[in-house]
């Protein structure tokens, strides 16, 4: 099989080429609409009518640029909302007459299912709240004559009886195209995660390692990081499929293998004198972390192993801490009498509160690379890794910035008060023995310039 045509290099990028072309489809038909129809109504002298339609075609004006700055959720957010206040008002002067129905809600289908494909992994409001309103507005006005006639705001007979054919064969087009993308999009998710099952299976995955340094070039650690070598594709980055595996529960057996080769690598590396001092880093997924047999699962892992529980490191991101924060921190607590330890991953981008965090055991706070990318240039970056580094000296944790590229952005770091680096200027992730010849070669340190305090 050919993965790459089957389901794309970059499933999530093909997916956004897909949301992308979406949105330029219906922004084209929103605009071709409107003119058209208010040209008409121009040179029938219905004034009222033409710039109601023109006001619609308008609407794509905005979400075309957004689309074309590639701010896809941005551009659905303005075309769902408008085009809900625009349609419901073409509905309500579309009143049955006669013989001649209503046809302007049928817009609300191919409405209702491009936002459902578009938005399906946002929030609630957008994800289902907003094409629900869709669905009952194409319900109200598909049974009932709700609305009002107006003489100047009602199509004339002429205009209505053709009318209702454009609106109906446009409706049911726009709806096919919604369709087709949406089922190109499952086809490629289940191919991808057919694909994964034969990796799992036949094990083409791969743990890579990136070194941690701390200030004085010694390097202490290394983060494992999943990586996937397909025999045809090569190696496919974890963008690729971690989303996708948390959706359909195969990152359970991931994680699971994630720790397995983890604790066998440490164990691996404890009779080389050049790599036996390092922890290792493991990240642990929220729906692994939920499961009820992970404390028993891991300390099981450790044991056949015979891993030092002092070398692992797990690896949280705030989402797990948002709910049940008592399970979290019981199974926190039993995994630390282990004597494994624990840092929370990703800190700043999510809504822990203090007091969770003051609750938990974490060990360490991992500065998240977004803020670490734009620190020498955005003051708000700045001050947000300020907080989080004392904040982080204040619990007692050490502290590792993540995403460190060049020399100035570390030495701006290390004069904060960050204790640790990981990121590009040091090593990329690399295969076991990689990591082995890097560090051997600089004996296990680096020779950084001296780091001097923030005044």
């Amino acid at each position: 099989m050919d993965l790459k045509h089957t389901f794309g290099w970059v499933p999530e990028q093909r997916r956004r080429r897909r949301v992308q072309l979406l949105l330029l489809f219906g922004s084209l038909v929103v605009l071709l609409l409107g003119i058209g129809w208010g040209i008409l109504y121009i040179f029938q002298d219905r004034w009222l009518l033409a710039a109601l339609h023109l006001s619609l075609a308008s609407l794509s004006i905005p979400v075309l640029s957004l689309v074309w700055k590639h701010k896809l959720r941005t551009a659905t957010i303005v075309l769902a909302h408008g085009l809900l206040f625009m349609v419901i008002l073409l509905c309500m002067l579309d009143v049955p007459v006669g013989d001649i129905p209503r046809s302007t809600h049928m817009y609300f289908l191919p409405i209702a299912a491009g936002l459902f494909f578009i938005l399906e992994k946002d929030k609630l409001y957008l994800r289902i709240f907003i094409p629900f309103l869709y669905a009952v507005a194409f319900l109200v006005f598909a049974s009932t004559d709700v609305g009002f006639l107006d003489p100047d705001l009602t199509a004339p007979m002429d205009v209505r009886a053709p009318g209702v054919w454009i609106n109906n064969v446009t409706a049911v087009i726009s709806l096919f195209v919604v369709l087709a993308l949406m089922q190109a999009d499952f086809a490629a998710r289940h191919a991808l995660e057919r694909e994964m099952r034969k990796s799992l299976a036949r094990g083409d995955f791969r743990l890579y390692y990136q070194p941690q340094i701390d200030n004085s070039g010694n390097v202490f650690g290394v983060e494992a990081l999943l990586r996937w070598q397909h025999p045809q594709q090569g190696m496919i980055s974890p963008q690729t499929f971690i989303g996708l595996a948390e959706e359909t529960g195969l990152i359970l057996p991931l994680g699971e293998w994630v720790i397995k080769t983890a604790c066998a690598q440490l164990v691996a590396w404890a009779d080389n004198p050049a790599v036996a001092h390092l922890t290792m880093s493991v990240n642990i997924s929220a729906s692994q972390f939920r499961q009820p047999d992970f404390v028993q699962l891991v300390t099981e892992i450790v044991r056949r192993s015979a891993v030092r529980p002092a070398k692992l490191k797990l690896e949280l991101t705030e989402g797990v801490l948002v709910r049940d924060i008592d399970g979290v921190a019981n199974r926190m607590h039993a995994l630390r009498r282990l004597g494994i330890s624990w840092s929370i991953d990703d800190f700043g981008t999510g809504f822990s509160s203090l007091n969770v965090l003051k609750r938990l055991p974490f060990d360490q706070i991992k500065i998240d690379q977004t803020f670490v990318r734009d620190v020498l240039r955005d003051e708000r970056d700045q001050g947000i890794v300020r907080a989080v580094i004392d904040l982080g000296r204040s619990l007692g944790m050490t502290l590792i910035a993540e995403g460190v590229e060049t020399e100035e952005q570390r030495e701006w770091l290390g004069a904060c008060g960050c204790e640790a680096y990981q990121g590009y200027l040091f090593s990329k992730p690399v295969p076991a023995d990689d990591l082995v010849a890097w560090i051997s070669s600089r004996s296990g340190r680096l020779e950084l310039r001296p780091v001097h305090a923030a005044g």
